[in-house]
């Protein structure tokens, strides 16, 4: 049986069959502000309880488990087939809420430096295992919302192109969150950069770089031996010029390979002319890759040299590591038991 936001507007429809025609709107308005059926009031108690029997849902709680700070949440969830992913909620004193969402189960794209490119692939997830990591997600955080959503989790969200996207559109339309508050991250699949220039949502696009000359990216992100950086520029520039945003690189650095006075010559010199944000993050361990991450020092040094060279650069925050929550940690194993 499909979970419940894997089921369409008709299929809603098909369930309600012998009510009236609005329940199905109704239904479908509640579902997706993260009420459960029992909790949908408005509907007749009878029909309350015969939803709650009929509209399973597709993800199953196995563990969660929360960092040291508390403001950061990883659940790993069994699907209906029994595959596992993973999703990540971050707290931020600002009131932000942002949910971290898997696309895919594992990962083809065999970056050498994270976990879940590690492990290797299982299948793709369906734009409603998506959704629903959203709105499981927004039941725990405080007050029940979420402002963020970010295509970072387990996965190539570029590579299950037809679910990330399906699922941006019932995130913007059905669950009401700003295009502007979505960010869809890469390593760099150009095919599916320009898909998303030509979209008629302005979401925001994050590039993982982490090299930026071919011979040291083809060792650190294998898909660019297909999609070498020149092509990942130009699609970049192609995405700019259509929505007439702020690009974001992404870039893991790891002590002596990729964080050197080099190393951020050859990133600002394709950083500056897009206007790029630089997200420095200093890499987290894994079990599958023992170089580690640049120190403190080093990690400022890497960002003073980018700021110098005239490209905006800051270092992210290191969230969750204590829970295996991090960037390029998760890999739907080894949580801390729920409750």
């Amino acid at each position: 049986m499909p979970g419940r936001f894997d089921l369409s507007v008709a299929d809603l429809a098909a369930v309600l069959d012998g009510e009236p025609a609005y329940r199905t709107r109704q239904v479908w308005r509640s579902l997706h502000q993260g009420r459960e059926p029992e909790e949908m009031t408005d509907l007749p108690q009878a029909l309350r309880a015969r939803l709650a029997r009929e509209l399973v849902p597709g993800l199953q709680p196995v563990t969660s488990s929360v960092n040291a700070d508390g403001d950061t949440t990883k659940w790993l969830w069994s699907l209906a087939d029994g595959t596992r992913v993973e999703t990540v909620l971050m707290e931020y004193r600002s009131g932000r809420v942002t949910v971290c969402v898997s696309s895919q189960a594992g990962c083809a794209m065999a970056c050498t430096f994270c976990a879940t490119g590690q492990a290797g692939f299982e299948r793709h997830l369906t734009a409603g295992e998506i959704v629903e990591q959203v709105i499981r997600a927004g039941r725990a955080s405080p007050g029940g919302r979420v402002s963020n959503v970010v295509f970072m989790g387990m996965g190539e969200p570029l590579a299950n192109y037809g679910a990330t996207w399906a699922a941006v559109e019932r995130l913007h339309g059905d669950v009401g969150l700003s295009a502007r508050h979505l960010t869809v991250s890469t390593v760099g699949i150009v095919p599916g950069i320009l898909r998303l220039a030509e979209e008629r949502l302005p979401v925001n696009l994050a590039v993982s770089l982490h090299a930026a000359n071919d011979e040291l990216r083809d060792s650190l992100v294998p898909i660019n031996r297909r999609y070498p950086l020149t092509a990942v520029v130009e699609a970049c520039q192609a995405w700019i010029a259509s929505r007439n945003r702020r690009l974001s690189f992404e870039w893991a650095l790891i002590d002596g390979v990729n964080d050197r006075p080099s190393d951020a010559a050859e990133l600002a010199a394709i950083a500056r002319p897009l206007a790029a944000h630089v997200n420095l993050i200093p890499l987290n361990p894994t079990p599958g890759y023992l170089t580690r991450g640049t120190p403190a020092a080093g990690v400022r040094a890497f960002r003073d040299r980018l700021v110098a060279a005239g490209v905006n650069a800051t270092v992210r925050r290191n969230r969750g590591t204590d829970i295996a929550a991090a960037c390029g940690q998760l890999a739907a194993t080894g949580v801390p038991p729920l409750g």
